[in-house]
């Protein structure tokens, strides 16, 4: 489709708008951790229990975000990022006034179908607001860049709300917040829509879709509890699988497909998509576990903690920017190599990490990570979205969305295993080539306690070391990457 292309200031009020929208619905999902105390004690209900309010948010997340970017490109996106607005303030409010689990679980469901709309329809706004190019790329790094600053502000708002208020506080402060968003998307965002019209909206795509991602969402946040092996978790990669296969079928055969398989045959994107998925693994896995080292092992409260994070949103919101300056004058796989080896750099300075260290051994290789992951966030995010034709977009950034919501889940997973698996095998070690020479009942329960303690450090060790070598593979699959510019190196054609 053509755009006319709008004038300069009327471009960034577009981009700023999409940024207060992505940067509440960001906030929102780390905000809602540091309730759960609150929310178990004021329910009564189990640690277990409340995880089902986080894997249901998770779940219809992932489940919605390629439903909503194809209808985007259908209906128009502004309508989509208007009627996901709407819905998730109703959701936050709900949530907000929720009485037991069950009904907070069913109005996270909705906030997080509400805020699956956001990612897919943001993107497509800024690729046809914006010309391809550098200003494109520039505006989608600063965009890209509200997803760490809601990460790291998550728990610095968080906290405050909750001490002086109550955990209610955290939902109902998205409507005054939700309102102001919306008047400007009412007010700046101007609706475009694909060319392409589509006839049958592929219900039975979206259905299978949902259903086998439901299944490898479910397995990978509750499989460390069920255990990898267990009956539940082989149940699910049963569903998954056969869900799967009944989704590539339908897709195959049907003239609209709600995800097209083309783009794969496409190398380009397929190489883009491969590193997005080890680098946000890498990144999600890696805040995944920090806070815990902070909290158990250097004594720190969750604001101190939160406040560890503040350098880290810094470094991304600079080299987002930063990043995308360099657009038409170096090649992006250059640039998304060179940032990714950085991160890499940044998850393997973790592996120093020790119960002596200080916060300063936490801030540097968070800096650094942030660093190289912001460098290259525009680039990754813009050669998606200039890939594909201008009324695929939508599609194409739903396929991005969801293959980084699976990293993210997926690196949890995977660094969550991989600690728990190295602790055991590290007590065995440890025990093997110990020896103690007392009897006394107080020494050996201090034995063994040191035993844990460097059994779990030294997992931490283990987790930090596979984790930079999967990232630096990362780097290396960005240099596949093939495009090719034109002279004014504004436009970028891309080849396979």
């Amino acid at each position: 489709m053509s755009e006319k292309p709008l004038v300069p200031n009327h471009q960034w009020l577009v981009l700023v708008t999409v940024i207060v929208g992505t940067f509440l619905g960001r906030l929102d999902q780390t905000i809602v951790n540091l309730a759960l105390p609150k929310i178990i004690q004021d329910f009564g209900i189990t640690v277990s229990s409340a995880g089902w309010i986080a894997t249901a948010y998770i779940l219809a997340n992932a489940i919605f975000v390629p439903i909503w970017g194809k209808l985007g490109d259908t209906i128009g996106r502004k309508k989509v990022y208007v009627l996901g607005f709407v819905i998730f303030i109703l959701g936050s409010v709900l949530a907000g006034l929720a009485w037991n689990l069950s009904s907070m679980i069913v109005f996270r469901i909705i906030q997080a179908i509400a805020g699956s709309a956001d990612y897919p329809t943001a993107m497509a706004i800024i690729a046809v607001t914006f010309p391809a190019g550098k200003q494109r790329t520039q505006a989608l790094g600063l965009w890209s860049a509200s997803f760490a600053a809601a990460a790291v502000f998550g728990p610095l708002i968080g906290g405050p709300l909750i001490d002086n208020f109550s955990w209610r506080s955290v939902f109902l402060i998205n409507l005054p917040v939700g309102i102001i968003g919306l008047i400007m998307a009412l007010v700046y965002i101007k609706e475009s829509v694909s060319e392409k019209k589509t006839v049958i909206f592929d219900w039975w795509g979206a259905i299978t879709l949902g259903i086998s991602l439901s299944a490898l969402v479910l397995v990978l946040d509750r499989g460390i509890d069920w255990g990898w092996l267990s009956l539940n978790s082989f149940m699910a990669y049963a569903c998954m699988i056969i869900f799967s296969l009944i989704f590539y079928r339908v897709e195959k055969n049907i003239s609209e497909p709600i995800i097209d398989f083309k783009f794969f045959k496409m190398g380009t994107f397929v190489n883009t998509l491969m590193n997005n998925f080890v680098v946000f693994m890498g990144m999600m896995g890696g805040i995944f576990l920090i806070p815990i080292f902070a909290s158990t092992y250097l004594g720190l409260d969750a604001t101190q903690t939160g406040l560890l994070f503040m350098p880290m949103a810094f470094m991304m919101m600079v080299s987002s920017p930063l990043g995308g300056h360099f657009a038409g004058k170096i090649q992006p796989r250059y640039i998304i190599a060179a940032s990714t080896f950085v991160a890499a750099i940044g998850l393997f300075l973790f592996s120093f990490l020790d119960p002596k260290s200080t916060i300063w051994d936490i801030i540097i290789p968070l800096s650094v990570m942030a660093f190289g992951l912001g460098f290259g966030m525009a680039q990754r995010t813009s050669l998606i979205a200039s890939i594909v034709p201008e009324n695929e977009v939508g599609i194409a950034s739903s396929i991005l969305a969801l293959v980084r919501n699976i990293a993210g889940a997926f690196g949890i997973a995977l660094f969550g295993t991989i600690l728990s698996s190295a602790t055991k095998t590290n007590v065995l070690n440890l025990a093997n080539n110990s020896i103690l020479h007392s009897s006394d009942p107080t020494i050996v329960g201090q034995f063994v306690s040191l035993i844990i303690l460097k059994a779990q450090v030294l997992a931490y060790s283990t987790v930090f070391h596979i984790s930079s070598l999967i990232v630096l593979i990362g780097a290396g699959l960005a240099l596949l990457i093939k495009i090719k510019e034109n002279k004014n190196g504004e436009n970028i054609v891309f080849i396979d």
